[in-house]
């Protein structure tokens, strides 16, 4: 991580903007209803971290929408740790850290974050192969303290079956780029946070016909 993809036209591409940051259309549609999600089951303070936060968007409004809760953002992409960073100092919140360099499909992480009450990973999965998804699920069951959650939002299967031909679509192309990566089915993942020894919650119904899976520790 992080890889170089020709996206199709069903994802949303980050594109440059101004002062170092990155925009990335899909985050801006979906950032409101990752929030309201995310507020009515995290906990009220404590450390959060978000995993490959790719442009910062979705971190600014996690800490603005969530004050108690003490947010740090990280990623591996040089230009999108500019972004990130770009996006935290314009928002000027105290709850709101610069961003990490952090690997997230890379072993030995959690130890070295122990503690956090939340960890959130955005729209990753499906680009990441599944050594590398179990990696971060067990790293981040590492990081997690106890009572803390642990929320996954992004495209899934539901039985194998993607559940819209545009989702259908985008997983064939993730595919054909890289046999390694593509959609997860909803199954396999919880069970791999089942193996690493979280509790998962029921799948949430999101917009476009997205997940939040939530696994608490």
């Amino acid at each position: 991580m992080p890889r170089r993809l020709n996206l199709p036209d069903t994802a949303s591409i980050a594109e440059g903007a101004a002062g170092g940051k990155l925009f990335a259309p899909s985050a801006a549609r979906n950032a409101d209803a990752i929030t309201e999600a995310l507020c009515a089951i995290v906990p009220v303070t404590g450390q959060a971290l978000e995993l490959a936060s790719g442009t910062g968007q979705h971190v600014v409004a996690f800490a603005r929408a969530m004050p108690g809760l003490v947010w740090q953002p990280s990623e591996i992409d040089p230009a999108r740790l500019a972004s990130i960073d770009a996006y935290c100092a314009d928002a000027a919140l105290p709850n709101l850290h610069p961003a990490l360099a952090l690997d997230a499909t890379a072993p030995g992480w959690g130890a070295a974050h122990r503690g956090q009450a939340l960890v959130v990973v955005v729209n990753l999965l499906h680009l990441i192969s599944a050594p590398e998804a179990q990696t971060l699920i067990n790293e981040t069951a590492g990081a997690l303290a106890p009572g803390g959650h642990f929320t996954l939002y992004g495209p899934f299967l539901r039985e194998g079956r993607a559940t819209s031909e545009g989702d259908a679509r985008f997983h064939a192309s993730l595919v054909a780029q890289d046999p390694e990566i593509g959609y997860k089915d909803v199954a396999q993942v919880t069970g791999w946070l089942d193996a690493a020894g979280l509790t998962p919650q029921a799948p949430r119904a999101m917009p476009a016909n997205n997940l939040l899976l939530v696994a608490g520790r």
